[in-house]
């Protein structure tokens, strides 16, 4: 399968312009050039390549030299040409709008994968990659059957009574509460209490709950593609509901609008180790004389 770098970009989270600067500097990924156009394609399996560079990046902390290295001199987890074919079974099903053939992929897939596999490397890539290749009918059916298995596995965590509190969101308009979702899974483990309240949450509705919750932090998630002169206002509300506790953006929707993020007063993270990083920042601060 051949996929555009555009394709790519909103399968992996890495931005077109930093797929070709890479390509530029480390030969990395090595894309073909289709006839007539000249257009960079690429194959699924640079797509995984991709994948695995951007989580050695962001996870353990590799410069983007070592982790090419480390992923050009090291073959593919052993995991994954199973996990391949219960993606494809996964598109197959749901091409066909077979729901209970698709629940039946996503049982298999959770059997075999630890909650960190199976979430970041399964359900959310899965998500990313719904809008360019479902029509809507396709796209409403398996998203809908993956939040229900994220919420799922976010429900049947244990919840804490200690710990540093959070309250989760997409703000009004946004939609796509998979990777909230996901975010709550992870600092759930982490050992925080979560209080999600989901997708499309109105600004009324984020300054109730930081009355009544008194979060340590406040995490919004953009995940919807917004001009700045809509993206601005939105944030610019959020955080006057949500003042005086911090807030913490993230989301595809948000990493193209960091100045208007910084500038406004909020901070920004790709992870929940990053969230966990801000808010350490900002709970010595706070202790300092």
């Amino acid at each position: 399968m051949s996929l555009r770098i555009r394709t790519i970009a909103r399968m992996t989270g890495i931005r077109e312009a930093t797929l070709r600067a890479w390509e530029r500097r480390y030969g990395f990924p090595q894309p073909l050039r289709s006839e007539g156009n000249n257009y960079r394609v690429y194959s699924r399996d640079e797509v995984e390549a991709v994948r695995r560079v951007a989580r050695l990046i962001q996870e353990d902390g590799l410069s983007v030299s070592e982790a090419i290295a480390l992923v050009r001199a090291s073959p593919p987890p052993r995991e994954q040409p199973e996990a391949e074919r219960l993606v494809e079974r996964f598109w197959a099903s749901v091409v066909t709008l077979d729901g209970d053939e698709v629940t039946r992929v996503l049982d298999d897939a959770q059997t075999v994968m630890d909650v960190e596999a199976y979430c970041d490397r399964f359900l959310l890539p899965l998500l990313r990659e719904m809008g360019v290749r479902l029509d809507i009918a396709r796209e409403h059916l398996a998203s809908a059957l993956i939040r229900q298995r994220l919420r799922r596995v976010y429900d049947g965590l244990s919840s804490v009574s200690t710990g540093p509190r959070t309250l989760l969101a997409c703000p009004s308009g946004d939609h796509h509460e998979g990777g909230l979702l996901v975010l709550g899974i992870h600092l759930k483990r982490k050992g925080w209490r979560v209080t999600l309240l989901g997708a499309d949450t109105p600004a009324m509705a984020l300054q109730v709950a930081c009355a009544q919750v008194r979060p340590d932090v406040v995490a919004l998630s953009f995940v919807r593609s917004r001009s700045v002169e809509e993206f601005t206002p939105v944030l610019e509300e959020a955080l006057r509901a949500c003042a005086p506790f911090p807030v913490v953006v993230g989301g595809l929707g948000a990493r193209e609008h960091l100045k208007a993020i910084f500038s406004l007063g909020a901070q920004y993270a790709e992870s929940s180790e990053e969230l966990v990083a801000i808010w350490n920042q900002v709970r010595n601060a706070q202790n300092r004389p």
